[in-house]
């Protein structure tokens, strides 16, 4: 790469948390502002039909939908009543272009938000679509702390679909934590031959009696007897793909559309089922209504939970971008990562580490060192490597186990740069190759090319096409996967 000209202004990026500074946000004359007071607070929840301590806000698990539209300011107060946890609010998908002290992501850009204090996230969602949001501290997460976040177009801007009601218990969030016999009710479909629109997010919660969540099971969606048209992914509007089924990881969220186009006189089921891992949790339900009567079969069984072939055809066929609205990426990078995930035992304890480095948050948050001009505050004199050690030797199939540091470095990038990123999955200490979901945070990136099994540049399968170069913020490995994702600084 030649040299630039001028000395370039850097930007920090974090491992696990990568975050810019961006322009000035959308303004405009007819915005709103939303205002919300939320109490963060413990109660006892059935979610799962039985009892248990979950992280509520308002006293709902998940939490409320929040509305809006393009160009509007969302503004969240959020009190923690927890006593004895710190929390903190990450907006899943939102860019937050000048805003990014409203990211959420405690230790990266703010401090928690202690017992008894409160925080006000500000920020403009400048661009259509279905977000989430979920805590970013602790496990609160899997206790209930999430929702979804929707954004409807302004005035005079208009879907690239159709359809002909959304619902508000449209809005899902797409767990594996409920019984058989909690089902929840879907009535947009209650005449026949109507179009409805179906918004869902992939979240993992805690069922009762685990006392650890299972953040790499997967989630496979189906509607008994009815085909899904995907219509958006991450945020963006995408070319419709007819489904039957759809495996949605953890942070990703689909708009799909379900035509009424069966028999009238019976209902439906509509499922979930955990994949990737062992079925211990049952498939949650709800029911499609058309008559108000039960459905006439068994809930569908879903896919095998070991069965890897269909989430591997999914994650090759990524959704290209809608022929209206495609952002070509940029030709060639300026920078190159090599990034590997791996589990390692460090200092006695299991962690996971991106190129042998496990992250530790340093105690001022990364954002405000920068604005502060704090010296020392983390590792900033010794950022990663570009590349994993001895990459070309090395066995994704059996990594070492005790092997890696922990660190709060970070990678310095010059803004607006171009950065080619090559993400790599590899076998935890079990021995098996985990599903790992990665999540880019204040940016989009667009997703280039994947391969089975260890990178090398000739095996990627090359997905670029400057026609249908597809935009997400988060993109999962299945098995011994590599992805390669381009993305602006």
């Amino acid at each position: 790469m030649a040299a630039p000209s001028r000395r370039p202004t850097l930007a920090v990026v974090v491992l696990g948390a990568f975050l810019c500074s961006l322009a000035a946000a959308l303004s405009s004359a007819e915005a709103k502002v939303h205002h919300h007071t939320w109490d963060i607070a413990y109660r006892r929840k059935s979610l799962d039909c039985f009892e248990k301590l979950a992280v509520t806000v308002n006293g709902e698990a998940p939490g409320p939908t929040i509305r809006a539209t393009q160009g509007d300011t969302v503004a969240v107060t959020v009190r923690n009543m927890l006593e004895t946890e710190n929390t903190g609010i990450h907006w899943h998908g939102i860019l937050q272009r000048g805003s990014p002290w409203a990211d959420g992501t405690v230790g990266v850009t703010q401090c928690p938000i202690l017992p008894g204090e409160s925080f006000t996230y500000r920020f403009v969602v400048d661009r259509p679509g279905t977000y989430l949001y979920h805590e970013h501290y602790g496990m609160q997460r899997v206790a209930g702390l999430d929702g979804m976040l929707v954004v409807s177009e302004s005035d005079g801007v208009v879907k690239p679909f159709t359809y002909d009601e959304e619902p508000p218990s449209s809005s899902w969030t797409v767990s594996a934590d409920q019984r058989s016999r909690n089902v929840r009710l879907l009535s947009c479909c209650s005449r026949r031959r109507l179009q409805c629109l179906v918004r869902l997010a992939g979240a993992v919660h805690r069922r009762a009696g685990e006392d650890l969540p299972r953040p790499h099971s997967s989630l496979n969606f189906e509607i008994e007897g009815h085909s899904m048209t995907v219509v958006e992914a991450d945020g963006h509007y995408v070319r419709p793909v007819v489904v039957d089924s759809l495996f949605v990881y953890s942070g990703e969220t689909y708009s799909v559309l379900v035509k009424a186009d069966q028999d009238p006189s019976r209902n439906y089921w509509a499922a979930s089922h955990v994949v990737g891992r062992r079925r211990e949790t049952p498939s949650a339900l709800a029911v499609l209504s058309y008559a108000g009567n039960d459905p006439r079969s068994p809930p569908p069984a879903g896919p095998a939970w070991d069965d890897a072939a269909p989430r591997v055809a999914q994650s090759r066929s990524p959704a290209a971008a809608h022929p209206d609205h495609v952002l070509p990426a940029p030709p060639r990078p300026d920078r190159t990562l090599l990034l590997l995930n791996t589990q390692n035992r460090i200092d006695g304890h299991v962690r996971w580490a991106i190129n042998g480095l496990s992250l530790r948050f340093p105690a001022t948050p990364y954002l405000v060192s920068m604005k502060r001009g704090l010296r020392g505050a983390y590792d900033d004199q010794r950022p990663p490597a570009d590349a994993y050690d001895n990459y070309r030797s090395f066995d994704i199939a059996s990594p070492p186990a005790a092997n890696g540091t922990v660190a709060s470095a970070a990678y310095r990038l010059a803004l607006g740069s171009v950065v080619d990123v090559v993400l790599q999955n590899t076998a935890a200490l079990n021995g098996r190759s985990e599903t790992h979901p990665w999540h880019l945070h204040g940016h989009d990136f667009w997703v280039l090319g994947y391969g089975e099994g260890k990178f090398e540049q000739h095996s990627l399968n090359i997905l670029r096409s400057e026609e249908s170069d597809p935009l997400q913020d988060q993109k999962s490995l299945i098995l011994w996967q590599t992805t390669q994702v381009l993305w602006l600084a």
